[in-house]
């Protein structure tokens, strides 16, 4: 009984539950982001290459004996799989990596304004450091540069001693 308590206990903890609910989010922006890619992004690109999909660019490794090839080959990924010949696709490759690309934009472009917008709340409602306070210090065990006011170092997670302002 003690472990179904212990389980419990960890996964209805917070942290637990930010967790579930950021990667369901993350999983609904993935589709999101995808769908972009595949369905705004690439068919003008591949317009402009003279390819009507990237997804249907493929190298063809083998066919299965059984099978004949069209005079002209395999026009789509889709009937070279349909006829169950073994294939590269680097086009769906390609589009995964645009897509990795436009996610980790679009994260870092949120991670930055969250920074931006803490910054100016600290700015604004934060107490404001004296005028001959220093801005940074050096940590005491690993002598990484760190805030001034900082009590743990974020390099090495040491505890400092709090710094009184002068």
């Amino acid at each position: 009984m003690s472990l179904l308590a212990d389980f419990k206990k960890f996964a209805l903890r917070g942290n637990m539950i930010d967790l579930a609910i950021g990667f369901t989010v993350g999983a609904a922006f993935t589709t999101v982001v995808k769908s972009l890619v595949s369905d705004i992004i690439m068919p003008p690109i591949g317009w402009l290459t003279g390819n009507a999909d990237f997804s249907d660019l493929f190298w063809v490794l083998d066919v299965p004996e059984d099978v004949t090839v069209p005079a002209d080959g395999f026009q789509t990924l889709q009937a070279a799989q349909d006829a169950g010949a073994v294939t590269i696709n680097y086009g769906q490759f390609l589009n995964s990596c645009i897509t990795l690309t436009i996610i980790a934009l679009a994260m870092f472009m949120i991670i930055r304004l969250v920074n931006r917008l803490d910054e100016e709340l600290d700015e604004r409602f934060g107490e404001p450091p004296p005028e001959d306070e220093p801005t940074e210090k050096k940590c005491d065990y690993c002598r990484t540069t760190i805030p001034y006011r900082a009590v743990r170092c974020p390099q090495c997670t040491s505890e400092l001693e709090a710094t009184e302002t002068p």
